[in-house]
This record gives structure tokens, sequence and C-alpha cells, in this order.
């Protein structure tokens, strides 16, 4: 092992007890998406008593921060991710995944010099569904980074990051309400839209390609037994292999509701909660300097099957890996047969196995950033 590599070990072994306190606040204290108002002050704290230059608001979004170290010619970014699922907490994890990067990038700060290392930290709010990294690259984040990074917690690891590409919308129906015993004629059934709808799109999926996914939830659909509803509303995904075939497929789920419209009489309103998440596009060198890492640490990983599926699951770190090089690794946390998206992967997101993934992903993450920024002949010492 290099001496560079065993100094950001180091580095991170001395953090070790405030990143899992940073993990475990973050754990007990779940912020949805846009809402992340503690956890954006929280993250970087460490970062900035580290002596990293840190900016809140990053960029006119509230719940974002840019944190930066160093002045290297490599650029590495570590993504943070640190909003919950409503309803179902750190479901997802991303309490160990703003740990771990907040964990890397202090790694890297103590090799930054000797290994010619820019180390950025993004924190990006409202990744589920929010499309928080979409927001940032628009408003200019990530130029110029040479390679951005982040860990996400699975059942099992997983090195290659294969996301679905998809699109987020809300789905909201008009109707008319009515004494649903008196006056049914007078009422125009908001809920009944929906119905319809639902019932197109179970027929639709036989003519789907096989990889395609479409589902959501009715969120809203009447408030008494005895009044038709006037107003209903849900919310919709849909995923495909990639933004190509999702601009092909969307139209067609769209039709769907179109149809709850027109058979019901109601007025249909459809609108994007943000742009659409993109594949991912994984930089195959920087892949295999993680995988040689994590394996270096003792992780294992896991044959593709079912315990390996979630490196389907979409991201908006997938419309950054198409502007600059970068990995999505999945750090296992041994929840099976707990998977993410659970209450009981929740539980699985603290304690002595969450923190030992977190801190070997903070520690593969920062060696594949010096791998990186140094010359090829030395990463291989």
């Amino acid at each position: 092992m290099s001496a560079l590599k065993e100094a950001a070990r180091s580095a991170v072994d001395r953090h070790a007890d405030e990143l899992v306190a940073l993990s475990e606040c973050l754990h007990a204290d779940p912020e949805t998406a846009w809402e992340e108002h503690r956890a954006a002050a929280r993250v970087p704290e460490l970062l900035d008593r580290a002596g990293f230059d840190v900016t809140a608001s990053y960029l006119g979004l509230d719940t974002a921060f840019h944190a930066s170290f160093g002045s290297g010619p490599t650029r590495i970014a570590l993504c943070a991710e640190y909003d919950a699922l409503p309803g179902l907490g750190h479901a997802c994890g991303h309490n160990l995944i703003a740990a771990s990067s907040v964990g890397a990038a202090l790694g890297l700060a103590a090799v930054a010099d000797d290994a010619g290392l820019t180390v950025e930290v993004y924190g990006t709010p409202a990744e589920e569904g929010g499309g928080g990294k979409i927001e940032l690259l628009d408003r200019g984040a990530f130029a110029g980074v040479d390679l951005a990074m982040m860990a996400h917690p699975a059942p099992v690891d997983v090195a290659e990051a294969r996301p679905f590409a998809v699109s987020h919308s809300k789905v909201a129906y008009t109707g008319k309400s009515a004494h649903a015993a008196a006056y049914p004629e007078a009422g125009i059934n908001a809920a009944d839209a929906f119905t319809v709808a639902q019932v197109a799109i179970g027929l639709l999926r036989q003519q789907l390609p096989a990889s395609a996914r479409v589902h959501g939830v009715v969120t809203h659909a009447g408030d008494a037994p005895n009044a038709i509803p006037e107003r209903s509303s849900g919310r919709w995904y849909v995923r495909a292999e990639t933004l190509a075939e999702l601009a092909e497929l969307e139209p067609r789920v769209m039709r769907a509701f179109e149809a709850g419209a027109l058979a019901t009489g109601c007025d249909l309103e459809i609108e994007p909660e943000s742009k659409p998440y993109a594949e991912f596009r994984a930089d195959e060198k920087a892949l295999a300097h993680y995988r040689s890492n994590a394996v270096a640490l003792g992780r294992a990983f896991a044959p593709p099957g079912q315990a390996a599926r979630m490196n389907r699951a979409s991201t908006d770190m997938g419309n950054v890996s198409q502007v600059v090089p970068a990995i999505h690794p999945y750090i296992g946390i041994g929840s099976l047969p707990a998977t993410n998206h659970q209450h009981e992967f929740a539980a699985y997101c603290v304690g002595s196995t969450a923190q030992r993934a977190l801190l070997d992903a903070a520690t593969a993450l920062a060696w594949t950033g010096v791998d990186r920024g140094q010359p090829a002949e030395e990463a291989s010492t």
C-alpha cells in the first residue's frame, strides 16, 4: 500500500467517532427532499473544522452546500446525499452516504498536496425524486471536475451502478362534487379517473419492454364516502433503460392518464417534479480502482442476482455521470432479507455493520481519489 493511501486511511480512522455520530444524528432526524435544513448545516461542520472552505446555500439552493480543500490540478468531488423518504426515514441510507463522503473528503484532504488534488464535497439535496443534482448541474456545479464519487448503502456490495432513467410526475384530476346518494348524476368523479388510468397502465404493461417500470401512488382521492370526489392527486414514476427509451415510453403512459380524464369528464394536470434522471455512465478506470481498493479492505462483491439489484435503482447521480467521470458503487450493510425502502432496512443503517460500511466506503473512495491523482506507476505500488 502506498504511503499516501495509508495516510488517507489514518485520517478517516481519526475521524471515525465523529463520522459515526454524524450518520446517527442524521438517521435520528430525517428530513425529506428540499426540507433538509438541519442536515445541510450539520454535514459540513466536520469539513469546516478541518479547514475546508464551506459555502452554504450553494448556487441559490437553500439545502445545498459546497466545500473545498487544496489546490491541486486534479479535482475530486464527493457527493453527500442526506434527504430521507416520506414515512420511511432513512430507509435508503442517505445518512451513511453523507457521512462516508465527508469521511472520504477528510481522508483525501490529508494527502491533497502530495497527491496533487483539490478535494470538493457537494451537498446534494432532494435525490428522492426532486433532482437536486440536476438543479445544481443547471446552475454550473461540477464543471471541470475530474472524478465525482459516492457510495450508496445496499443489502450487499455491488461495484457498478446501472440505474434506470426515470421521470417523476405529479398527476391531478379535477371533477365536481355532489351528494353521492341524492344527486349522483351531478358529480364528476375524480377518483374514478385514477381507476381508469391505473387499469389502462396495467394493460399497457403487456406491451412494454421487460426493463420498463411504471409505478406510483394515489395521494388523495376524496374526503367523505357520501361526497363524490372532486379532486384526486398522485405521484407517478416511469423508468426505462435510457433517456432515449424513456422519451419514447413516457407519452404512452401519459395517454393512460388522458384516458382517465376522457372517460370521466375530469380535467387533467400533469406536472414534472424534476427533470428526468439519466442512466449512469461509469468511469471504467475509476471503477476498477474502487473494486481493487474495496477488496483490499476485505469487502466481497455479490454475484448478480436478486440481492444485488439495488444497482438498478434510479439516481440523479446519473445526470452527473453524463457530464463528468463518475462512479456510484454500493456498499453492503448485511441487511438481508431487508432491502432498501423498507423500515427494516432503515434499522440496519445504524449499528456496528453500518459503521463498518461507512468507514470502508470512506476509505475505498479516498483511495480511489488517490489513484486518480497519482501517476499510474505510483498508484500501483
